[in-house]
């Protein structure tokens, strides 16, 4: 069966590449950019098949078991623009001509100053070089510093004047995990992706890593009363650990309102907050948002933006405003 699936994704993504992306490639005179061009129709194809399992499986989820009623029916319908955007290719397209120039002369530079990459895989021959093996493995060195990646976010002002957009989701849904600045989902592809490259991960596996990781963090913001039990949550972050994360107050400050912080920052694996003391288990839902955002006096009121790029243009004020505020 898996064997059929594979096919039948080899067939389409051959299919789509030679009756439409390769057209157009050489009648805009990119022709340069074939191989590159054959592996973004794999991601595309990877995203439309994303969004139809998710749509197929959490939707319902959402209308059977929700956590809440939403306030702003409009919310989940821009969340699911962030999503279009980020896993259909058009972010990928961005950041290939952004990033790959630059990890190709980086890759040089570690060559010619006699850097090579570790190979994770060869850690433990007969055993860690198994596909599936060295597949979780890789999954799960990645999660690690993804969850220092998030920390930083939470930690650092400017960083938090970006991050703070994809918190602003009074409304959390199944779409909300690719509701990020794009500033700041720049970074972190760059950042991964040298981790990537410094343990060995292969082109072909990163994207698989890449799609089960966003497929289990889809579920995670999903507006559905699931968890895993009081086992099952310490092995694999669920929708109620997760949601604490993005808890008013909980899941962004530290002690006394204002101050940065929070809990629950693991991207998959929650054993990073357990060994770093930042793990916070509990056995509500909570509702989610950032405390400036209440109406006085229990906040500022403050507006994070409606519309996309509203809230693209907000994320960049606020960054610069939390810098200066770090500095004084």
């Amino acid at each position: 069966m898996i064997a059929s699936l594979s096919d039948s994704f080899a067939t389409a993504q051959a299919w789509l590449f030679e009756t439409v992306v390769q057209p157009l490639l050489f009648w805009s005179g990119l022709g340069e950019f074939t191989e590159n061009a054959f592996e973004g129709t794999e991601w595309f194809l990877i995203g439309v098949c994303e969004l139809v399992l998710l749509w197929l499986v959490l939707r319902p989820l959402e209308a059977l078991i929700p956590v809440h009623a939403f306030n702003d029916r409009r919310a989940r319908w821009n969340d699911f623009i962030y999503t279009v955007v980020h896993r259909l290719g058009a972010f990928t397209l961005v950041i290939f001509f952004l990033l790959d120039p630059l990890i190709d002369q980086f890759t040089a530079f570690l060559h010619l100053h006699g850097i090579h990459q570790f190979d994770l895989d060869k850690v433990w021959p007969g055993v860690t070089d198994l596909p599936l093996v060295s597949f979780f493995l890789y999954l799960f060195v990645l999660d690690f510093f993804d969850y220092w990646y998030h920390r930083a976010q939470h930690n650092i002002g400017w960083w938090w004047g970006l991050h703070s957009l994809h918190h602003s989701q009074q409304n959390m849904n199944l779409w909300s995990d690719d509701r990020n600045h794009l500033l700041d989902d720049l970074l972190r592809d760059l950042f991964l992706a040298v981790i990537a490259l410094f343990i060995g991960v292969q082109p072909g596996q990163y994207v698989l890593l890449v799609a089960l990781s966003r497929i289990l963090q889809s579920v995670q913001h999903a507006n559905i009363r699931l968890h895993f039990g009081s086992v099952g949550e310490r092995l694999l972050v669920s929708p109620r650990f997760h949601r604490l994360h993005h808890a008013i107050g909980v899941g962004h400050e530290s002690r006394g309102r204002g101050s940065l912080g929070g809990h629950n920052f693991a991207v998959l694996f929650p054993v990073w907050d357990v060994l770093f003391g930042t793990a916070r288990f509990g056995g509500g839902f909570a509702l989610t948002g950032i405390r400036d955002q209440l109406p006085p006096p229990q906040g500022k009121g403050r507006d994070y933006g409606r519309g996309f790029w509203r809230q693209q243009w907000l994320g960049l004020r606020r960054m610069v405003e939390y810098g200066q505020r770090a500095r004084r």
